[in-house]
């Protein structure tokens, strides 16, 4: 069962204190919760707290059940001590499932980047990547109200003005 953020309403979220959207692409996923990166503490720990809405979509959660799949994933699970199962009931326990958004003005050479860049657009969300042509992007996204980072800091509570910050 995913989180509700909001009641069922389709439209962009005025900022809201102590609780920002943000989107994460699959690759930060992974090192969430099965590379265990030390360097996303700031973003488990404000997932946990409720400081954020991570939005998400049915199609972001199917790549990630494919990706871990992967052969070179399982073995990275097994010594995470964790299952696929587990790390998709972690994900559906802290996400909010939104319908797929509509294409944004924006556009990505990867297909696969554009459904977090269209749902972080629709939301004026915090794009979590680390792709470089998701942070190629970065300048066109801001003034859509999107910033692209490669990671969530201690220090965050809310996304700062829209951009690219590391």
């Amino acid at each position: 069962m995913s989180t509700t953020c909001f009641s069922g309403d389709r439209e962009p979220a005025l900022p809201i204190p102590l609780r920002g959207n943000v989107v994460i692409d699959t690759n930060c996923v992974l090192d969430l919760w099965v590379f265990q990166d030390p360097g996303v503490a700031p973003l488990h720990a404000a997932l946990a707290a409720g400081r954020l809405c991570w939005r998400a979509t049915p199609g972001m959660r199917d790549e990630l059940a494919r990706v871990l799949g992967y052969p070179r994933i399982v073995p990275r699970l097994v010594r995470a001590g964790r299952t696929a199962d587990e790390v998709l009931r972690s994900f559906d326990g802290v996400t909010c499932i939104e319908p797929a958004a509509a294409h944004a003005p924006v556009r990505c050479r990867d297909p696969d980047d554009q459904p977090f860049i269209d749902l972080a657009v629709h939301w004026r969300a915090t794009l979590l990547s680390k792709d470089a042509r998701v942070f190629g992007l970065a300048r066109r996204l801001a003034p859509l109200g999107v910033t692209v980072r490669r990671a969530w800091l201690d220090d965050e509570m809310t996304p700062a003005a829209p951009g690219m910050t590391e």
